[in-house]
């Protein structure tokens, strides 16, 4: 089987290795040369192609990118890779994406007798290097059964369903984590405000109802004004842009998310779209 890979940066990068390792042969896309180097420095039948083109003949093609027009602009319309891949092939796509893009695609991609899942990443780049990034994996079962092997190589592969439905997962996943950061950095100005040191208020509220995900990773972040990209801003951002759009779609009022996208919104107009998602702290209460 011939497997091809578009887009090895944090997250593809990782995938496509664990794919390298196991003895797939991946040939893999990027813009980037230094990811492509890196992404090739392990050992194992992993090539890079010059052009996006060369992946037309793969049995399986998976895509990672940072925006759904990212994606529809690779895969379809006139000039996609879609129009040169061969029937029966499979399309896997693993970037953040909103559900109606992904329903496109698939269409899209039936229409020329290609088979589409989506399959949305539920962790970090770290957990994806470990084969441990959790993988909500939506699309005809009879597909997915198709690539089990190889969703077991790199990752833990869970099927939700619909496509619809992994979007969501991701899209609500980082919408939650995106406002419990919001809401900590709104707690750690409250504490400033109170004159408590940043560290022993950190180390307070983690043996309060305050404790989440958010305040484990970023709060000492937070604390230490680390503000190095793990997860981008400008990245957290268009996830909770997205999840908005998505919620407001499906009839409903996400206040508390909307309220945090504003947030998100100032601190990329500030410019720290490049610095970690945690640089929101920079922008509340100012």
């Amino acid at each position: 089987m011939q497997i091809g890979f578009i887009g090895v940066g944090l997250m593809g990068g990782p995938l496509a290795r664990n794919l390298i390792r196991a003895g797939y042969s991946v040939l893999v896309f990027d813009l980037s040369k230094e990811a492509l180097d890196r992404t090739l420095a392990v050992d194992g039948a992993g090539k890079a192609a010059a052009h996006v083109e060369e992946l037309a003949d793969c049995n399986v093609v998976f895509t990672s990118l940072p925006l759904p027009r990212h994606v529809k602009d690779t895969m379809g319309g006139s000039s996609g890779l879609y129009g040169a891949m061969k029937r029966e092939s499979i399309h896997v796509e693993l970037s953040t994406i909103d559900p109606r893009t992904a329903e496109e695609l698939a269409a899209e991609a039936a229409g020329r007798g290609i088979g589409y899942i989506q399959c949305t990443l539920g962790k970090t780049p770290a957990h994806a290097e470990k084969a441990e990034e959790p993988m909500f994996i939506g699309g005809d079962v009879n597909l997915v059964d198709r690539l089990a092997d190889i969703f077991k190589v790199i990752g833990k592969p869970c099927h939700v369903g619909a496509i619809s439905a992994s979007c969501a997962i991701k899209l609500i996943s980082n919408m939650v984590g995106m406002t419990n950061l919001a809401v900590l950095t709104e707690g750690m100005r409250l504490g400033e405000r109170a004159g408590l040191d940043r560290k022993l208020l950190l180390e307070l509220l983690t043996d309060t109802g305050a404790r989440s995900f958010q305040m484990d990773v970023r709060g000492p972040w937070i604390v230490d004004d680390d503000f190095n990209a793990r997860f981008g801003l400008d990245l957290a951002l268009k996830d909770v842009r997205l999840g908005c759009e998505m919620a407001r779609a499906w009839g409903l009022e996400p206040r508390a998310m909307e309220v945090a996208l504003e947030y998100y919104k100032k601190a990329s107009a500030a410019g720290y779209g490049k610095e970690d998602c945690n640089a929101v702290y920079k922008v509340v209460a100012k």
